[in-house]
């Protein structure tokens, strides 16, 4: 994947920031911009809603759940979209990891 930033020279601090933090973290600066994107717009949302955002699961299977869980007495969504096979492990994970770094 390939993005172009077009920028004014009042925003290049924040380029600057952002170089500062790909240098540290020995990540490409287009890895910094998208981290930053996604916690902007992950965050507040509960771990379904993130999978959604992800295309993982849809929302009839995110609700029928839901509707799971309520049943289970206050196990996980995480759990019940797993022992369902609704989503893989590596999915909840890389879910969990977002949904954390709010």
């Amino acid at each position: 994947m390939q993005m172009t930033i077009y920028y004014t020279d009042a925003d290049q601090y924040l380029i600057d920031k952002i170089d500062e933090k790909a240098y540290r973290d020995r990540k490409s600066r287009s890895a910094v911009i998208l981290t930053v994107l996604e916690q902007f717009f992950e965050r507040d949302k509960r771990l379904g809603e993130i999978l959604c955002d992800m295309g993982k699961l849809d929302l009839k299977e995110l609700e029928k759940a839901l509707d799971a869980q309520k049943k289970s007495g206050g196990q996980r969504i995480g759990e019940v979209l797993l022992e369902k096979g609704v989503v893989k492990e590596k999915d909840v994970q890389r879910a969990l990891a977002v949904q954390q770094s709010r």
